[in-house]
């Protein structure tokens, strides 16, 4: 059911190796570049270029784990290369929409947000934001600790500076189910990782905390627009990220992210993140994941402002067909506004898409029992399926049952309100995040997050 054939997978790779070859990637960290020289890189011909041969990559591919595991508290996820149960994660922003109002994320949004998505069933991770109550660079270490109290679910932190990335890896001591977060960062492409993201592989190593690779081609603007071409500059950013990482701590888990792959619209000069292309890249992300045996990963967006039939339509199409094409890891849930904006109404929603697609890709079972041979005569001609035993035992397991679509007639609609869909889900939301979440953790732990944040913040500690 793949989008692609592995021939064509394999022309993708075969591109990729010769980009990695000539002209290679740009390792703008002195450091970095080093160990990859010692390790059998080439120096390229451009300043800080270097070039990476077919022996090297494969090296590093057979140290890096074909199967990679996320720890929540006292749960643990595998990612497999085969997606055979896709994990889904919420999404980074800059804002929320509240109640059809938009502003900038707080700390308490975010702690509210995380208990919402931690009483969602189809979410098994929650992302980090930006965060406007606290200074510039420090939403990684202060939304960790936020997020630590407020989810039992696994954690996947923003990462702003190479100081938090340290303070990062202090606070990674303090949880029993480690590593209880993962970290990640995209190539500035094409063919280049920046300081900064380097300095972030470097300062996480020797930890074993799961790093997702994101190469992150814009069609038309970063990369060829034809969509195999960039795959191609993509996939050589990918791989020279996990032959990076892989020299700094061999056997560190590795997500292949060619998902985060986008298009440049022309007429409106804007990025697109919920068009099909978007969900063809995401297809041949999963593809090239198996063909190198790593978990891949994808995103679900959306261009709409808010919950409407245009995030739907975007939303649904996406959620379906990144699962069936058996991605790894799928983040998306809440998003809006090509991933600038948070919505707790549309994680709602995308919980309920979840639910609906899954259902869908699961498909039908065709058994003996199923058949229900030996029922249909017992019922017989004219009778009634409803009081028999067969249909209690298998109406929750076959039949989908919605939480918030409509299927109500519309005198009762009309009388609880006449509520939209949005609406509706709105008023869950904010249900879900009113009560506090038993996080799992001690007091000792939670005293102590606070007081690593305090000392990177250098304030008083408040416990």
């Amino acid at each position: 059911m793949s989008l692609i054939s592995n021939t064509s997978a394999e022309q993708i790779h075969r591109a990729s190796l010769s980009l990695l070859a000539d002209p290679g990637i740009r390792i703008e960290n002195e450091e970095v570049a080093q160990r990859l020289l010692a390790a059998g890189a080439q120096p390229g011909l451009a300043p800080g270029v270097i070039r990476f041969s077919e022996g090297l990559l494969k090296d590093c591919l057979a140290s890096a784990p074909s199967t990679v595991y996320l720890a929540g508290h006292a749960t643990r996820f595998p990612l497999s290369p085969q997606g055979e149960d896709s994990q889904i994660w919420s999404t980074p922003g800059m804002q929320i929409l509240d109640r059809d109002q938009i502003r900038p994320f707080t700390s308490r949004d975010l702690a509210a947000m995380a208990r919402l998505l931690d009483r969602l069933p189809s979410v098994n991770g929650v992302f980090g934001v930006a965060l406007h109550d606290f200074p510039p660079g420090t939403g990684d270490v202060v939304g960790l600790r936020i997020l630590a109290e407020n989810t039992r679910k696994h954690i996947r932190v923003l990462c702003f500076t190479p100081h938090g990335a340290d303070v990062l890896c202090e606070m990674n001591r303090v949880f029993a189910d480690s590593p209880r977060f993962s970290v990640g960062f995209t190539a500035h492409g094409p063919l280049r990782w920046t300081h900064l993201a380097l300095e972030i592989f470097k300062r996480t190593a020797g930890h074993g905390i799961p790093v997702s690779l994101n190469g992150e081609p814009m069609a038309g603007t970063s990369a060829p627009v034809t969509l195999a071409g960039a795959a191609a500059v993509g996939n050589a950013e990918i791989l020279a990220g996990l032959i990076v990482n892989q020299v700094l701590e061999p056997g560190r888990p590795c997500i292949h992210n060619l998902g985060l792959a986008h298009v440049f619209d022309m007429r409106s000069a804007g990025v697109v993140t919920g068009g099909p292309e978007n969900h063809l890249f995401a297809g041949i992300g999963a593809a090239l994941g198996r063909f190198y045996n790593l978990p891949s990963c994808s995103w679900v967006s959306t261009e709409s402002l808010r919950p409407d039939a245009q995030s739907g339509l975007e939303k649904m199409a996406g959620f379906m067909t990144h699962l069936q094409q058996g991605v790894s890891l799928i983040w998306g849930v809440g998003q809006l506004e090509s991933e600038l904006t948070l919505s707790p109404a549309q994680a709602v929603i995308d919980d309920e898409i979840i639910g609906y697609a899954r259902r869908f890709l699961r498909g039908i079972e065709v058994s003996e029992e199923s058949l229900a041979l030996s029922v249909i005569r017992e019922v017989g001609i004219a009778g009634n399926f409803l009081e028999h035993e067969h249909t209690l035992q298998h109406f929750r397991s076959e039949l989908f049952e919605p939480h918030i679509l409509c299927r109500q007639r519309r005198p009762l609609w009309k009388e609880k309100g006449s509520l939209s869909l949005a609406e509706i889900a709105e008023e869950k939301a904010r249900a879900l995040m009113a009560d506090p979440i038993d996080s799992g953790l001690s007091e000792d732990q939670i005293r102590e997050l606070h007081r690593i944040e305090s000392a990177f913040l250098n304030v008083p500690s408040k416990r």
